[in-house]
């Protein structure tokens, strides 16, 4: 059905029915808008932006990803640019504006609404990734001495340019944050009742340079629609959920990506070009290439041993990666915990305890398993020593795994880096020199 509706609406546009095209077109939702629009050739684009409003171009527009507004952006006239950027929220003007050039940057806030362009160069400012960065400032804030029935006329006043108006924020004369008040608080209060009386004084809120992670964390554990933001005590804007769904969404494939060790690529997979994607991953191929010479260097120190029991090489690599796979486990089981705050940097000595517990079942079951299979190929002396190393490989590749996001962690690093290759690399490197020292112990060699 949506996808016949679809086809109707690119065949008006084809034959040019403007009116027709309109109707249709405006009638989908705004989402469905974008996701038709990015559907759409060069040719098809132009004459949308012929056939729409700026206004009713920049709800489209503010549902775009960010490289598709830059590209699409540089399609616009000047003069329409212009008013598509006056007709969209504050908070969306400054997060579009952060991602072009600062001359591109600078052009723009001098042509637009002046006094919307003084609120986006105040939201400019604060540093990425903060709260500061994330807020909008079109949030409707009341007084405390105010009457329900002023508030009511101050809402069909201010409602327009609001991004959010299930929560009003309570103020006192010098716009210090004191409560927050719900729609449905004012809808049952009596009008003439003042806000002090029916306002909660229980209000979470956020400084600006709070980190948008943490932001995210708030909003899902109160399930707010909304969280304030303050500087300093005072009310200066409000994170609105659909704006900490977006910053969510992009701390989870920054994760993603941190945890494959690829850069951040701040741009479409699909519309990634070959040599971007290989500049994004090749840095951190390389580093780990420098981990795995030094596996090789383990390897040809122990050459004696290797030469005088070559059944040994047989375990090599099964032993190596399980030592790998039990600590990317174990990083994998830490790094989301740190990340959704269900554990903090305090809990790693109790987790620390718990996780030998573990690792040391692990490693004896696994060092079980895979001593028939060296009793088979070497005897009884391979086979102990393949089950002693893997207990021991286990143990520490599951102990490494665990530790290394709480490192990160507490040298304000992100404990996502600390990711799968990385550690099957380092667990690599240790796993050669464990099971080489402990086959020279017990062989005698």
């Amino acid at each position: 059905m949506r996808m016949n509706s679809n086809r109707q609406i690119v065949q008006l546009l084809q034959d040019r029915k403007v009116r027709k095209f309109r109707a249709r077109f405006l009638e989908l939702h705004p989402m469905d808008q974008v996701e038709l629009l990015t559907t759409f050739s060069k040719e098809q684009r132009d004459q949308v932006y012929h056939y729409l409003s700026p206004k009713e171009f920049a709800e489209i527009f503010q549902g775009l990803e960010s490289w598709q507004q830059i590209e699409i952006f540089s399609e616009l006239h000047v003069s329409y640019a212009v008013e598509v950027i006056n007709n969209m929220y504050l908070d969306d003007i400054a997060d579009f504006l952060g991602e072009l050039p600062k001359e591109t940057q600078e052009l723009y806030l001098k042509k637009m609404n002046q006094q919307n362009a003084a609120e986006v160069k105040c939201l400019l400012k604060y540093p990425e990734q903060t709260a500061g960065s994330v807020m909008t400032t079109e949030f409707i804030n009341i007084k405390e001495t105010d009457t329900v029935a002023t508030v009511f006329e101050q809402l069909r006043r201010e409602v327009v340019d609001a991004e959010t108006i299930y929560y009003l924020y309570v103020v006192n004369q010098l716009d210090d944050l004191v409560g927050v008040v719900s729609l449905r608080d004012l809808i049952v209060a009596d009008l003439e009742q003042r806000i002090v009386e029916i306002m909660s004084g229980r209000v979470v809120a956020v400084d600006v340079n709070t980190d948008q992670k943490e932001v995210t964390t708030l909003i899902k554990r109160y399930d707010f629609i909304a969280l304030p933001v303050t500087s300093q005590g005072k009310l200066v804007g409000v994170v609105t959920v659909d704006d900490a769904i977006d910053v969510d969404e992009e701390e989870t494939t920054e994760d993603f990506h941190k945890m494959a060790t690829v850069s951040k690529l701040g741009k479409s997979l699909k519309e990634a070009g070959i040599f971007f994607l290989y500049r994004k991953r090749i840095s951190w191929l390389v580093l780990l290439v420098f981990f795995n010479i030094f596996s090789g260097a383990g390897i040809a120190f122990f050459e004696d041993t290797i030469s005088a029991h070559i059944a040994l090489v047989f375990f090599l690599p099964l032993l190596i990666d399980s030592g790998g796979n039990a600590g990317s486990q174990s990083a994998t089981l830490m790094i989301r915990a740190l990340a959704t705050g269900e554990i903090r940097i305090r809990d790693w000595a109790q987790l620390f305890v718990r996780e030998i517990t573990v690792a040391t079942l692990l490693g004896a079951s696994m060092g079980l398993a895979v001593s028939l299979i060296g009793l088979y190929r070497g005897g009884i002396e391979i086979a102990f020593v393949v089950a002693l190393s893997m207990l021991t490989v286990v143990i520490i590749g599951s102990l490494i795994g665990m530790s290394l996001p709480f490192i990160f962690s507490r040298f304000k690093w992100d404990p996502a880096t600390a990711s799968a290759p990385l550690i099957t690399s380092l667990v690599d490197m240790m796993g050669v020199v464990i099971y080489f020292s402990i086959a020279t112990w017990l062989l005698s060699i």
